[in-house]
């Protein structure tokens, strides 16, 4: 009898002891989703008539000839006063596409590798009152210009971002991946960015993929967005991010019109898919954590909260795996399934407004679920690795404290550029 109770107070100990740190666990991530989900549904996109002069500004290396015949496309479409395409002098094949549109798009080379010299470039050379920095294989939709102005009329706006989703790399038909990415677009912008526009007006990043600035107060933060630093290591990636935070650094708000919307292509395969999200989780990281130690973004609560908790939250996800593992473990059963099911309806709740647009993805949950906790590990060795800088679609990488191309191929192809540029 007394060997029967023991037994029986063993195991209610046990489940006890995995099921209190889950509930709890539990209880604070629903209530962060909240804390984002309910200001989210008071989110509604600025409407009035005003207008001004904007520049298209795309940065150009080695971009797909049909992506971005598609792209410049839409752009002029939408009736910008001007488009600049800083094109770097490897990039021939760019360069002669650009030409094709030359009635419409003014073609600037550059050969200094990166990223952000090309948009301080084209920034530099704006005299519109807004400049629409873009990526060159994002398709706007015909009303985005137009749209992306409205907010301006507030002379607090700094900054103003758009409505994203993912377009198939090949035009046709999206990979099991390129469906993973568009998932994750729908989940941040269903609750995170409306959530922290309608709260404070402070998104912590106008994604690079289009995002629009006044041009003067971008001209004016040249200075520190081409000579960002951190760990006293040159930051060459995360440009969208570090133009964001020195706007709202500048005391400026940034907003963003969901019902502007443009398309953009994402990795198609595993590795590519990785290698973005571990670039993404450093730019982040380094972003995130120098704000927070800075104190400025203390200035906008609600988005010092956001930032925490997207610090913290992939840790405490690896909760759940551990939990299931053990209970796997000790042939806790009941709980192993409970956790299962739990996942897939939750994660079905979360996700909802992408299923509402793709139901038929409704079919991949349980690879959406395995796969948001291996992001988990992702961002962990993202944060461990936090002074490593590579880009994933330019031959460039930090070497010595500098931006310099890192592929034999690229230096050559600049050297024949730069000749050609020459005669």
């Amino acid at each position: 009898m007394l060997d029967q109770l023991i037994t029986l107070l063993t195991g209610f100990v046990t489940e006890l002891w995995l099921l209190i740190p889950i509930g709890l666990l539990g209880l604070i991530r629903w209530g962060m989703w909240l804390f984002k989900r309910i200001p989210a549904l008071f989110y509604r996109p600025v409407y009035n008539d005003f207008d001004t002069s904007a520049t298209i500004v795309t940065p150009v290396y080695n971009e797909d000839p049909v992506l971005f015949r598609l792209a410049i496309e839409s752009w002029i479409a939408n009736k910008p006063d001007r488009i600049i395409a800083v094109i770097d002098v490897t990039d021939t094949q760019s360069q002669a596409v650009a030409e094709e549109y030359a009635e419409h798009v003014e073609t600037m080379l550059i050969d200094v590798p990166g990223k952000r010299p090309a948009l301080a470039l084209g920034v530099d050379h704006t005299t519109t009152e807004i400049v629409v920095l873009v990526d060159s294989d994002v398709i706007w939709e015909a009303d985005v210009l137009q749209k992306l102005k409205m907010p301006f009329a507030d002379p607090k706006i700094g900054g103003v971002g758009t409505r994203q989703n993912m377009y198939p790399s090949d035009g046709k038909r999206a990979t099991f991946w390129e469906r993973m990415a568009d998932i994750y677009l729908d989940i941040r912008y269903s609750d995170e960015v409306p959530a922290t526009t309608i709260v404070g007006k402070a998104v912590s990043c106008l994604s690079g993929r289009t995002a629009a600035y006044r041009s003067g107060l971008l001209q004016s933060l040249r200075e520190p967005f081409l000579n960002e630093t951190f760990n006293g290591r040159h930051c060459m990636s995360g440009d969208d991010k570090r133009y964001t935070c020195l706007v709202l650094q500048s005391g400026y708000h940034t907003w963003n019109q969901l019902n502007a919307q443009v398309y953009s292509t994402f990795k198609p395969d595993f590795k590519g898919f990785q290698k973005q999200r571990i670039r993404w989780s450093r730019n982040s990281f380094r972003s995130d954590l120098r704000a927070l130690w800075q104190g400025w973004v203390w200035r906008y609560p609600y988005l010092a909260v956001m930032l925490i908790d997207k610090t913290i939250a992939p840790f405490t996800l690896l909760l759940g795996p551990i939990v299931l593992i053990f209970s796997l473990a000790i042939g806790y059963w009941q709980l192993a399934i409970a956790l299962l099911i739990w996942w897939h309806l939750s994660r079905a709740v979360k996700i909802l407004a992408h299923l509402q647009r793709r139901p038929g993805d409704l079919l991949i949950l349980p690879f959406y679920i395995a796969i948001t906790y291996y992001m988990s590990l992702i961002k962990a060795y993202a944060l461990f690795t936090i002074n490593e800088h590579k880009w994933l679609t330019r031959a460039v990488a930090v070497v010595d404290g500098k931006v310099s191309r890192v592929s034999e191929s690229a230096q050559e192809g600049k050297a024949t550029a730069e000749g050609q540029v020459r005669a």
